[in-house]
């Protein structure tokens, strides 16, 4: 009998020791996990790529044609969830401001033609990032705290703009005043492509940055497109007034920039083969909130969950 519960014993002891020893190992798994869920804020640089402003050449793709001295600023906030550990989405309140300005061009016809905006972007972002490249445990402590990520990321974005220009002294709302003759909206669709990276710090906080370019359906983030309207099609004096702005330089006979009547109705004014395009490159804080995994709910979850006991009654026996 003593042979017995002295085996029993052993095995007993043997299994426990075996548990302990999976559950160290399977720590940094779980309690990756558990960490789900991140808010942040994110702030940086933003520019556009459309008819205003650029280099000497006709308009061309990607960076190649911005304006760095249009640089403007971008903010906004995030929450991100991770499904797997090489997937997330992000959900995105951006707010983007873009500037263009022909005399800033070494373009001399853009120059000549003599327009400007300013446009004040409001975006909600939904992108899915897949990750590529990760150091699980940066200075190799063993204890998983300290990570480092790289990702490429897709998604949809819907937005609001309403692009103005400053005119006597004032702001001025060019949507509405139809300076092409045409009507477009003040909301629509783009599709944001890019990259980003972020360093997780004791496992809470991730300081990251991102490159965000945005494609959009539209060639009005500028309010230039096609060709010169004729004034008479215009409807108040104002849009003729800012629908083509080329008589504000003044006397041209002594300027290398086109001519008066290369700014005319039905010369070209914008490049409508091009849709309009606009970026940021923005830096953001984070802050990870823990939960439970899925096999401590399973395990564990019972053990705080309130219960109320009822007490025994003793019935009295008479």
């Amino acid at each position: 009998m003593c042979i017995f519960v002295y085996i029993f014993y052993y095995i007993f002891a043997t299994m426990r020791k075996l548990l302990l020893l999976l559950t160290v190992l399977s720590l940094p798994a779980l309690s990756h996990a558990q960490y789900l869920w991140d808010f942040g804020v994110q702030a940086g640089a933003s520019n556009y790529l459309g008819e205003m402003g650029g280099k000497e050449k006709t308009r061309r793709n990607f960076v190649s044609d911005i304006k760095l001295s249009k640089t403007q600023i971008t903010a906004g906030g995030f929450a991100r969830y991770k499904f797997t550990p090489l997937i997330s989405a992000k959900l995105a309140a951006n707010w983007i401001r873009i500037e263009g300005e022909d005399n800033k061009s070494t373009n001399r016809g853009r120059v000549g033609r003599n327009l400007s905006f300013q446009n004040n972007i409001i975006e909600l972002e939904l992108t899915g990032q897949v990750f590529f490249y990760e150091v699980p445990d940066l200075g190799h402590t063993y204890r998983y705290r300290n990570d480092f990520k790289m990702y490429a990321f897709a998604g949809v974005s819907g937005y609001y703009h309403n692009p103005r220009t400053h005119y006597q002294g004032e702001w001025i709302s060019l949507q509405p005043l139809q300076t092409e003759g045409r009507h477009y909206s003040k909301v629509g669709v783009a599709i944001p492509l890019g990259i980003g990276l972020f360093f997780t710090i004791e496992k809470r906080h991730r300081i990251g940055w991102e490159f965000n370019w945005r494609t959009t359906f539209t060639d009005y983030l500028d309010d230039v497109s096609t060709v010169y309207a004729d004034p008479a099609d215009l409807t108040s004096a104002e849009a003729i007034a800012l629908a083509n702005r080329h008589n504000e330089l003044g006397d041209d006979s002594n300027k290398d920039y086109p001519v008066a009547s290369n700014y005319g109705p039905g010369k070209k004014r914008g490049d409508p083969s091009h849709n309009d395009s606009y970026l940021s490159t923005s830096v953001y804080y984070s802050y990870v909130l823990r939960g439970r995994s899925s096999f401590y709910r399973s395990k564990y979850g019972s053990i705080f969950k309130h219960k109320k006991y009822k007490k025994r009654k003793i019935r009295a026996k008479f």
